[in-house]
């Protein structure tokens, strides 16, 4: 992990909550029963975006549940994945939001994430064909606590927090030093509710700008 999240992160993840889901995952695996993401990619959202780097947070609830299409990062799925109908509709927003934006033939976020886009998952493990089944282990606390030390320790971030269950999480941030973007899922169920129109993708350009950082390169 980057050295840099891995001071910050060390003591989260030696408190109960953080060894609590893992251990419940990993019995979970060893009972026989599939666990999405393979448990070497629980973590990817750290991995993949380095913390001096950091400048966007986009939480997402839980794990693609299907095989093959997690891999940790939240929205995000494998290569050769068929990219899933919230994606979707990211995409389609970035079409009319980000002049010149074309929409990729896939769903993987992993060059969002290398340009400092933290893509996380409130909850870090799933298992198959049942959503939201890891809910209460612990994983919560543990990203809870994440977002607070990111909050309390860097600057002027972006946290973009859509839907009912992101926009709770919006009581761990400090308002004051940074962006926090709310609005409705991109999910079939709501996007036509606000999140088709919202402009995210350039507000959260401009503000990078307004504060002297890199844009993001949202064409992936």
């Amino acid at each position: 992990m980057d050295k840099h999240w891995e001071s910050l992160l060390a003591p989260l993840m030696a408190l109960q909550p953080y060894q609590r889901a893992l251990a419940y995952s990993q019995q979970r695996r060893a009972a026989g029963v599939e666990v999405y993401p393979p448990e070497s990619q629980i973590l990817n959202a750290f991995d993949a975006c380095p913390l001096d780097k950091l400048k966007v947070v986009i939480l997402g609830q839980d794990p693609y549940h299907g095989e093959g299409q997690a891999h940790g990062l939240s929205f995000s799925v494998q290569a050769g994945v068929k990219t899933p109908p919230s994606l979707v509709n990211m995409y389609k927003e970035l079409a009319t939001d980000i002049s010149d934006f074309s929409i990729p033939n896939h769903g993987n976020l992993q060059a969002w994430a290398e340009q400092g886009v933290l893509l996380l998952n409130s909850v870090l493990t799933v298992e198959k064909a049942s959503p939201n089944s890891h809910k209460d282990i612990g994983w919560s606390q543990f990203t809870d606590s994440v977002i607070k030390a990111i909050s309390d320790s860097q600057h002027n971030v972006v946290f973009v927090l859509w839907g009912g269950f992101a926009k709770k999480k919006a009581k761990l941030i400090d308002a004051s030093k940074h962006l926090v973007l709310t609005g409705p899922h991109p999910s079939p169920l709501s996007a036509y509710r606000g999140f088709f129109g919202c402009q995210h993708f350039s507000k959260i350009n401009d503000y990078l700008a307004e504060h002297n950082q890199p844009i993001v390169d949202w064409q992936n």
